[in-house]
């Protein structure tokens, strides 16, 4: 099925844009949720911003460096799953939508990531990120397992 561009609404701005239900995150949640190892998931996913997340998460407490690695990857994979939806770099990303998690994920892990490592512009950016999405870290976080 071919990804037609979202209209806008001139008065309201842009749509809030929905991640398909056929996205790698989709089967990156059944096996993750299945006790799959995220590393597994994410070499057979690659573009699943889910997996990364997960690693990313997983990666912080003791290995910031490694998890900002992690976490850049799920949010650029995120990114291109996005703008092929349609997204045209503002507007929400609703967070109860479940594709759209991975990416929200990966882009809360990369803002922790970067405070923990010194990279305080890059935090930042991703808060007002997350914020211009229509949502909150504190959100984001309950999403976590």
């Amino acid at each position: 099925m071919a990804h037609r561009p979202r209209p806008e609404n001139i008065q309201l701005g842009p749509l809030a844009v929905r991640l398909p239900a056929e996205h790698p995150d989709t089967a990156a949640r059944e096996r993750l949720a299945a006790g799959e190892a995220a590393d597994d998931v994410a070499r057979d996913l690659p573009a699943s911003s889910l997996a990364w997340a997960v690693l990313a998460e997983a990666a912080l407490p003791e290995a910031p460096v490694t998890a900002y690695a992690y976490a850049r990857t799920g949010y650029h994979r995120g990114l291109d799953a996005l703008r092929k939806a349609g997204w045209r770099g503002a507007g929400e990303i609703p967070a109860d939508h479940p594709t759209n998690q991975g990416f929200l994920r990966a882009l809360l892990a990369l803002a922790e990531a970067a405070a923990a490592i010194g990279e305080s512009d890059e935090a930042a950016r991703c808060q007002e990120f997350l914020a211009g999405s229509g949502t909150t870290p504190e959100s984001v976080a309950t999403l976590r397992d």
